[in-house]
């Protein structure tokens, strides 16, 4: 085969070139205020609206080798965290750009590999000191916002003084908070007065955006753990202030049996005026902006944590809940919905609305319902060709015997309801609707193990296999109703709602009456519920807003003025010693450089800077504040609890105490480090690529010809 050669290694290096290209596509995406991006079909002109790193990259056109090791990348990130993808694409590029500085300055490659690695190495350990507890979540996000006097006129000496570790200071904050007479009125008191509630009501149309009515008994005195932390309500500071959204919190659920829909009110001790109940704060902290979806979560932390009482788990199962996006209602009509909501076609509507109120037989198929399927493994006999497997002497329509007998089986146990994995026979589906039988595709695993723990029904993999002890009984069907009882209706595609007893199976119900908007509104709560699970996962987060990345650059600045030898590795060993110390000092800067600019565009995106030239000004004014001091970490958690580490120069309020407060996932955010700077060292070790295949007249006719040596 003709191939062709193109040397990469170069002083431009064209690799690294390739990454920043692709990377820079993702800028908008950093921050709480992303940038959204249309995504047209050239083939059917329809658009899709996406505001993700794996949208982005799953729509580019990736034929190059380069663009295939960033999607590889990135899609590892997804499938593992669901989280992080879109820091990995920007310091992908900001490190390739960085790296690519170092290369015209003639560095070697091995000193630039083994330098940033173990700087990388030794960022990740340094930052180790600014994991907060979940336990301690709450107590860190719900703290008052009015603090005592003399600890804030103490603050910079203290930091800088004595407590070298910085949770000294936060558990010394906490020990005056605690002990101040200052702010006695409208907080829960250290001598047992807890705030309590007698009734409170959320209203489901006005959970986005609206105020719930938040109404105190005097003399209600009884108090109780808030959910997940072992923290009492007493030890919440808090204050009348109910006119934010973020005081909405669900507490005890209650249901509708005729709407379907998850109502959630707040009543007894169960819930407190700074709407910390459940996992609602932490939620707020993870969600970097996405309002919505915290309401939703804050329902399904509700419900499941109900049905955990008794077992006492504290976690966000995964695995009971599913999503279904509405189109043709505005948001204000998303909610969680107990049971299976999916959309069914207006036919299967009609046999929905004939068996509604009917206690159903159910079927559950883990395959394809189709004549041509096979499961997974199954293996044709050797040296035969099939040319029919069921023949019609009769003649007919092929597959016609096949539809009857299933249907007849279907019939003899009286079946209702079929859900099946994969896809179903257009043509069966038409007939089991003729005799109002409810077939449902495309259902997830989790779904089918749901009904069948409720049902007691055994999924089969072939129709065939069927008897009477895997046909399942209790379950329903009804359509789909809005928060305000009325059926939606909207043409083409149908909400039902599907529940059995007891189910644990929870429906997000995600409403927009944009379609381009439905898989953006998907990505983002699905986002947040992973962000959630990994931060219960993990037990612990890091401070949100810059914290993380600023202590890295403080951690390289000192790296970089300390003497010795840049790494272990034998190549860089045997560089000459009076090149070392000025290698180590320029690579370090690199690649502190991806951190600096990462902090530039977020502020850059917040618009709480006009320029990056203003927002590297900022970052620098705070570097110098943060290295200072003795311990920088207890200068940045300060900062943290403050409302933010970089609140910029365009801050029209930078000096005021803001409640809402943006914390990471630890595991999620190292990771998306460490692997974008794996790809980038990868691309720059790589010194050539050779293509393989009938491409020799392409490559000869296009611009970058020359570029290449043919073989």
């Amino acid at each position: 085969l003709p191939m062709a050669f193109r040397d990469l290694n170069a002083r431009r290096h064209i690799g690294l070139q390739q990454l920043s290209s692709l990377a820079s596509t993702g800028r908008t995406f950093l921050g709480p205020m992303k940038s959204h991006k249309f995504i047209v079909d050239e083939i059917t002109n329809q658009s899709t609206l996406i505001c993700s790193a794996v949208r982005l990259i799953e729509s580019l056109d990736l034929t190059s080798a380069v663009g295939q090791l960033l999607n590889e990348t990135i899609q590892a990130q997804n499938k593992e965290f669901k989280s992080g993808m879109s820091t990995l694409l920007f310091l992908v590029g900001a490190w390739s750009n960085a790296v690519v500085e170092c290369l015209q300055q003639n560095i070697p490659v091995p000193a630039i590999v083994s330098v940033m690695s173990e700087g990388l190495n030794s960022c990740c350990e340094r930052i180790q000191c600014l994991q907060i507890p979940i336990h301690d979540v709450k107590r860190e996000l719900c703290s008052s916002r009015v603090r005592p006097k003399a600890f804030e006129s103490k603050t910079g000496q203290v930091a800088c003084d004595g407590l070298k570790n910085p949770w000294d200071l936060l558990c010394f904050q906490r020990d005056i908070s605690a002990t101040e007479e200052v702010i006695p009125i409208n907080s829960c008191s250290h001598q047992g007065d807890d705030c309590n509630f007698n009734k409170c009501l959320v209203s489901p149309l006005g959970g986005f955006g609206s105020v719930a009515s938040v109404v105190k008994a005097v003399d209600d005195k009884s108090s109780s753990a808030l959910s997940g932390s072992g923290v009492t309500a007493s030890s919440c500071i808090t204050q009348k202030l109910t006119h934010s959204r973020h005081f909405s919190t669900l507490g005890k659920s209650c249901f509708s049996s005729q709407q379907g829909n998850f109502q959630a009110c707040l009543s007894g001790p169960s819930a407190d005026l700074c709407g910390c109940c459940g996992l609602g704060h932490l939620a707020a902290a993870l969600s970097h902006g996405n309002q919505t979806s915290v309401k939703l979560l804050q329902s399904i932390d509700a419900y499941q944590h109900e049905r955990g009482e008794c077992s006492g788990s504290s976690q966000i199962n995964i695995a009971e809940i599913v999503t279904c996006c509405v189109l043709g209602l505005p948001e204000i009509y998303s909610c969680v919905s107990p049971g299976f909501v999916t959309l069914v076609s207006p036919e299967q509507a009609t046999v929905i609305k004939h068996l509604a109120d009917k206690p159903l037989r159910i079927l559950l198929v883990d395959g394809d319902l189709r004549e041509q399927y096979r499961h997974l493994g199954f293996n044709r006999p050797h040296n035969i060709r099939t040319i029919l497997e069921h023949p019609n002497p009769q003649g007919g329509r092929a597959g016609d015997v096949w539809l009857s007998r299933m249907l007849d089986i279907l019939m003899s146990f009286e079946v209702n309801l079929v859900l099946v994995k994969g896809n179903v026979c257009k043509n069966f589906m038409e007939r089991c609707i003729t005799r109002r039988i409810l077939v449902i595709g495309c259902v997830a695993r989790d779904v089918l193990c749901a009904f069948g723990a409720a049902t007691g029904a055994q999924a089969v993999t072939y129709l065939s296999q069927l008897n009477a002890s895997c046909i399942g009984n209790g379950a329903w069907a009804e359509l789909w109703k809005a928060s305000d009882g009325r059926a939606v209706d909207l043409g083409e595609l149908v909400p039902a709602r599907i529940s059995a007893g007891r189910i644990p199976l929870l429906t997000a119900v995600l409403t927009t009456a944009l379609p381009a908007k439905a898989q953006l509104l998907e990505d983002q709560f699905w986002a947040l519920l992973y962000r959630l699970h990994q931060a219960l996962k993990d037990g612990k987060v890091f401070p949100g807003g810059g914290a993380v990345e600023l202590l890295c650059l403080v951690h390289i600045q000192a790296l970089a003025e300390q003497p010795g030898r840049p790494g272990n590795d034998k190549a860089v060993r045997e560089l000459p010693s009076p090149w070392l110390a000025e290698y180590k000092s320029i690579v370090l800067q690199a690649l502190a450089s991806g951190w600096k600019q990462y902090l530039s565009v977020v502020l850059c995106n917040t618009a709480k800077a006009t320029s990056e030239l203003e927002a590297g000004a900022s970052v620098d004014h705070q570097l110098q504040k943060a290295a200072a001091c003795a311990s920088p970490s207890a200068y940045i958690l300060e900062e943290f609890r403050r409302g933010g580490v970089l609140r910029g120069g365009s801050d029209p309020f930078p000096d005021q105490v803001t409640d809402l407060k943006v914390c990471d996932n630890v595991a999620a955010k190292t990771e998306a480090w460490r692997r974008a700077l794996d790809l980038v060292l990868l691309v720059l070790q790589t010194d050539a690529e050779i293509i393989t295949g009938p491409r020799r007249n392409q490559i000869l006719n296009s611009p970058v010809s020359r570029e290449f040596m043919f073989l």
